[in-house]
């Protein structure tokens, strides 16, 4: 088979979830002896073709016109199609919620979307209103698309509320990550918490912030960790700056240390004393599961996917992430009952090497693709 990924992010320029997704899927694909191609829009003015492990990497220029560049970025994508199609049939072209629009409805191809989230399932989140044009552009997506998946059953179920899958395959396969990954060989910190993700309202950083802070007056000398890229509001000013006036009194022992590379991530979890990752709302949640592949104990949220992935007091904690004084209870906990979070750590590493099996979801995928 040949599958071809329409998406902007990827590791080798950005950094996230759904790029290191697409990463470890596409290599995934290629080693058990198929093809897979990653095309998006670039942001300099030449094309760029690249190859990551066997994965091709189509990087189109960036649009010459802003106002009509989701036309012209609609018309380059599909020539680069037709073009790929020449040299290599394609079976599956997989996109975003989004971009299953840029698509014609008849193609020689299958059109699969996957759901990670999209624009009406964070609407929700972000307490924002759709946005008319995003939102039609959506709908339309999902009228184009000949089947979907879903990263979990909750975001199966909560993008349900808002847009129709027309009586089209709809299957729920978790998120395939690395699960190769050994346990890094590291030093405890042994004052040290950890959060993974980007910057923003939506990943609970206030709430998270102002449980620290509740938690520094029983423990003064742990210290709060913060690994992922600054989200920018409309204006291009920074969450981060954001958060350093707001919080100015009560940001000591917090250090934001922006995005790393994945390797230096893992070295970094596997250092922490545990992880807590807040999220108001996601679709699965990357980090959560890499830090539990590496055997930390996790505080995850109750909220959205959080009971797919943990079973309370057996492999993690999940918390109220709206509720400040729960989250610090929380990681109360894990300080106060080291030696049972350390065996959560260890269960938890089990349960991911159990349920996220890369070979089985491997196996799912080709299975559902084929079917299509």
């Amino acid at each position: 088979m040949h599958i071809v990924f329409i998406s902007n992010e990827y590791p080798l320029w950005t950094s996230g979830g759904k790029g290191t997704f697409i990463q470890t899927f596409a290599q995934a694909i290629v080693n058990a002896g198929h093809s897979a191609t990653v095309l998006g829009i670039g942001t300099t003015s030449k094309k760029q073709v690249l190859q990551d492990q066997g994965v091709f990497i189509i990087r189109l220029k960036k649009p010459v016109l802003p106002k009509g560049k989701y036309i012209e970025n609609s018309m380059r994508i599909n020539r680069e199609l037709k073009s790929i199609h020449k040299q290599n049939v394609i079976d599956i072209v997989e996109t975003s919620e989004l971009d299953c629009a840029y698509l014609p409805k008849q193609t020689p191809y299958k059109k699969v979307i996957r759901l990670h989230g999209g624009h009406h399932f964070f609407a929700e989140a972000e307490k924002r209103t759709i946005d008319p044009i995003k939102g039609k552009r959506e709908k339309r997506s999902f009228k184009n698309a000949d089947g979907f998946i879903a990263v979990s059953n909750y975001v199966k179920t909560h993008t349900e509320k808002y847009l129709s899958y027309h009586s089209k395959p709809v299957q729920t396969i978790y998120n395939l990550i690395d699960t190769d990954v050994t346990v890094p060989e590291v030093a405890i910190k042994k004052d040290h918490i950890l959060f993974a993700g980007t910057v923003c309202e939506k990943k609970g950083i206030n709430q998270l912030i102002e449980a620290f802070s509740i938690l520094r007056t029983i423990y003064p000398e742990k210290k709060l960790d913060i690994y992922g890229r600054d989200w920018k509001f409309p204006d291009g000013s920074s969450y981060i700056e954001m958060l350093q006036s707001k919080y100015d009194t009560i940001l000591e022992n917090v250090t934001f240390y922006g995005s790393i590379p994945r390797e230096t991530l893992y070295k970094e979890y596997a250092a922490s004393v545990f992880c807590i990752f807040p999220s108001h709302m996601e679709t699965q949640g990357l980090v959560t599961l890499e830090a539990m592949l590496l055997e930390k104990p996790v505080i995850f949220s109750q909220y959205g996917p959080g009971p797919e992935t943990i079973t309370p007091m057996r492999d993690g904690l999940l918390c109220d992430v709206y509720v400040p004084q729960d989250i610090a209870n929380k990681m109360q906990w894990m300080i106060e009952h080291s030696e049972k979070a350390r065996e959560m750590g260890k269960l938890a590493r089990k349960q991911v090497l159990n349920k996220f099996d890369k070979e089985g979801i491997l196996k799912q995928n080709l299975t559902f693709y084929n079917e299509l």
